[in-house]
């Protein structure tokens, strides 16, 4: 069966699960964010077979997520970098480990990946900020604006 593609849709959330939205790419995004960046390590992490990897890293190196670097001449050897855009995934990567948890999606299995704060070392929590007034926002105050124009408040209710 053939997937939709959304490569070319007017919605941003479409256009980026275009690109991110294969769960073998948040995998490797996640390896690159704690430091890997080599085939092997990600195929041996990942448990990934080779071909869906090369493929799964050429298609986030042509989005610009990761950059390919020769770290060895002989035999030539790449290491998959992350790039800005790539490391900025990270605040995707942390939203969806934190829903995740609390809604233990995995059952009580310890989370694989937590985030702390270099500073205090205190865990990290995503959160939506109104920028007007650099304070959080609960859902139940956002409102949504599609592309009808139409605002919607979904968590009104709530």
């Amino acid at each position: 069966m053939r997937r939709t593609s959304f490569a070319n849709s007017e919605c941003t959330l479409a256009c980026s699960l275009e690109i991110i939205g294969e769960w073998w790419s948040m995998l490797i995004i996640r390896e690159a964010l704690t430091g890997f960046t080599r085939f092997e390590d990600f195929r041996e992490r990942l448990g990934i077979a080779r071909n869906i990897l090369t493929r799964r890293l050429r298609h986030l190196e042509s989005h610009g997520i990761l950059e390919r670097r020769k770290y060895q001449e002989r035999p030539a050897r790449y290491e998959y970098v992350l790039t800005q855009k790539g490391k900025e995934l990270g605040t995707a990567v942390m939203a969806l480990a934190q829903w995740g948890n609390k809604w233990k999606i995995a059952g009580d299995t310890p989370a694989p990946v937590r985030f702390h704060s270099a500073d205090t070392g205190a865990p990290l929590e995503v959160q939506m900020i109104d920028t007007g007034t650099n304070r959080p926002v609960h859902y139940k105050s956002v409102v949504v604006t599609p592309p009808d124009g139409i605002a919607r408040h979904p968590g009104k209710n709530d």
